[in-house]
């Protein structure tokens, strides 16, 4: 068996590496245009910071390492076509075109960072992040810079931010809804993130798009909506990511709203045509709608119910919810679920409590504060989360995950049973004051 993958992101190095821990001898050729492979971009601003030391150090292997694998990774490649019918993909290297044959298609093609249209984005100083060498252009570039401008206050863009400001720039970061995170977090607890990001000497601006960049060769200045003009000489655009769907159309695949369809198989809409990662829809778990999930964690979850799809192997890919943790200097912010504003949008009645507790026992020796929000529904089944603190977020945003994932009112996690030590927790934990507090709500 032939299996050609195109892509060489998380979904598509995981995929041929989980269909090689099954079957040892199908035949498996990645094509990717990029030259690295098997590292993380969310560990892009880290490296910018210094807090990782180099690029090589978040590139965990190297296309000679999959050949030992019996995997073949064709690096620097564009995929000109596919044809779903004669089961061949053509590529070009060097100026040269290839022809390969499949018998199992994978697309793993992923998204292109969204440039907004404006005057200017072309000018030196203007990145996007996509990959490793553009963390490296802007590595260079931070060097020779005073002031920067962050499209974008999303993930990506609040950890590029702090990175370059930790690097000593003059930094702003822009958004034009009128809160930061939108999707994972609610005002209230976006604004906690905004104090401390203004605190830390950043400069945020809500609710204003940038509507062009000024500059004869280099980008020098930033405007914001009619009149108000900002110096900078780096600007980063992180204004999202688009499903790239042109070889799913070309092989025919059905298209959704934002991306290629797929089963709970990882199977397209065409015989063997598969995919995953950021070029799919997923299942949303609370509405049972398709949705997007553009995370590193989706796609790898995703590339094993693939592989064991191929392969033979009964394997389904469950709903999202789309949790995520991130951590800026000392905070750490995470969410899982539907925030109570998208809840209304999808006509869901929130019920909604925010507490403050403390992340270890009161008497102990620096006890940070922890803020938590509990969104549920009518019924009391909990359908979200959002939780701030200066440490140990990303476990609880685990467990309410779970929580979420098993249908769990805010009644039945009152009652469950937690650990505790001084050291670690509150001898009741934020999660049950939480809930606790939410439940009266409903008597």
């Amino acid at each position: 068996m032939k299996i050609v993958i195109v892509g060489g992101g998380a979904g598509g190095i995981s995929t041929a590496s989980n269909i090689r821990k099954i079957d040892s001898n199908c035949e498996i050729t990645v094509l990717t245009r990029d030259n690295k492979v098997a590292y993380s971009p969310c560990a892009i601003p880290y490296v910018l910071s210094g807090k990782i030391a180099s690029f090589d150090d978040i590139v965990m292997r190297t296309p000679e390492d999959y050949k030992s694998k019996n995997i073949d990774i064709i690096t620097e490649v564009e995929v000109t076509s596919v044809d779903s019918n004669e089961k061949t993909v053509t590529y070009e290297q060097n100026s040269k075109s290839t022809e390969i044959k499949y018998d199992k298609l994978v697309l793993a093609t992923g998204g292109n960072p969204f440039v907004p249209p404006m005057d200017g984005v072309n000018l030196e100083g203007v990145y996007q992040i996509r990959n490793i060498d553009d963390g490296v252009k802007v590595q260079n570039a931070i060097n020779d810079a005073k002031s920067a401008v962050v499209m974008g206050a999303g993930l990506i863009g609040i950890e590029i931010a702090f990175a370059l400001m930790e690097k000593g720039l003059n930094v702003t970061l822009s958004e034009m809804m009128p809160q930061i995170v939108p999707r994972s977090l609610d005002k209230d607890m976006a604004d906690i993130i905004v104090d401390y990001l203004e605190e830390e000497g950043i400069n945020v601006v809500l609710g204003k798009p940038v509507t062009k960049l000024i500059g004869e060769k280099s980008v020098e200045k930033v405007c914001f909506g009619d009149d108000e003009v900002m110096d900078a000489d780096l600007v980063i655009i992180a204004t999202g990511v688009r499903a790239e769907l042109d070889l799913g159309r070309m092989a025919g695949c059905e298209i959704g709203r934002w991306a290629i369809k797929v089963n709970e198989h990882m199977e397209t809409s065409v015989e063997d045509v598969y995919a995953v990662g950021d070029c799919v829809e997923s299942k949303d778990l609370i509405l049972g709608s398709n949705t997007i999930s553009q995370l590193g964690t989706t796609a790898v979850r995703q590339s094993k119910t693939l592989a064991r799809t191929i392969c033979g192997k009964k394997s389904n890919f469950n709903p999202v919810l789309n949790s995520m943790v991130s951590k800026i200097g000392k905070l750490e912010f995470g969410a899982v679920g539907y925030t109570s504003s998208f809840a209304q949008q999808n006509r869901i009645r929130p019920i909604v409590q925010k507490i403050e507790a403390l992340t270890r026992a009161r008497y102990y020796p620096n006890a940070k504060p922890m803020d938590i929000k509990v969104i549920c529904d009518s019924e009391g089944r909990i359908i979200g989360c959002q939780i701030i603190a200066e440490e140990r977020v990303a476990e609880r945003i685990d467990t309410m995950t779970l929580a979420i994932t098993e249908g769990l009112t805010c009644f039945e996690l009152s009652n469950v049973e937690f650990a505790y030590a001084p050291p670690v927790s509150m001898v009741t934990d934020p999660l049950v004051l939480a809930v606790e507090e939410v439940s009266k709500k409903f008597n």
